[in-house]
């Protein structure tokens, strides 16, 4: 039985998850620098380490109202293919390993920018997680459905 390991994170009360390894950490911060004229899924700029983080409001991409960047906000990293970019997200969940036998194609019922960004689902205890496509959900120039 094949497994895959996901980090979980909510946004909106919703369940999401990203394969392990594309995750490069995960982190607190409160410093973020905004970026005039960036497409509106660019919640800002931060200095991690020395290196520039892009930071995407993964509310804006749901289609959502942006989050308040006043105080500290939690951020996946995600190893991009250029440069690590993170999501901002409501809450962190926990790492956990699914069969990868569970996996389904989104529901029929998931709609507007949440469709395009997810690419299937896992049953969990209680709960439906959402698999998040990396690319898309940091892809700030794309055109979210309306829904």
């Amino acid at each position: 039985m094949a497994s895959r390991q996901y980090a979980t994170f909510e946004v909106a009360d919703q369940l999401f998850g990203v394969e392990v390894h594309t995750v490069q950490e995960v982190l607190s911060y409160n410093e973020y620098t905004s970026v005039p004229l960036a497409p509106s899924a660019v919640g800002g700029l931060f200095n991690l380490r020395g290196q520039v983080i892009a930071a995407v409001d993964l509310r804006v991409q749901l289609g959502l109202p942006r989050q308040s960047l006043d105080g500290p906000v939690m951020n996946v990293i995600l190893r991009g293919d250029e440069e690590p970019v993170s999501l901002l997200v409501d809450k962190i969940g926990e790492v956990v390993d699914l069969d990868e036998a569970t996996f389904e194609p989104p529901p029929d019922t998931l709609n507007g920018p949440t469709r395009e960004l997810v690419v299937g689902t896992f049953k969990l205890e209680g709960r439906l997680m959402l698999a998040l496509d990396v690319s898309q959900a940091v892809d700030t120039y794309r055109t979210p459905a309306v829904s």
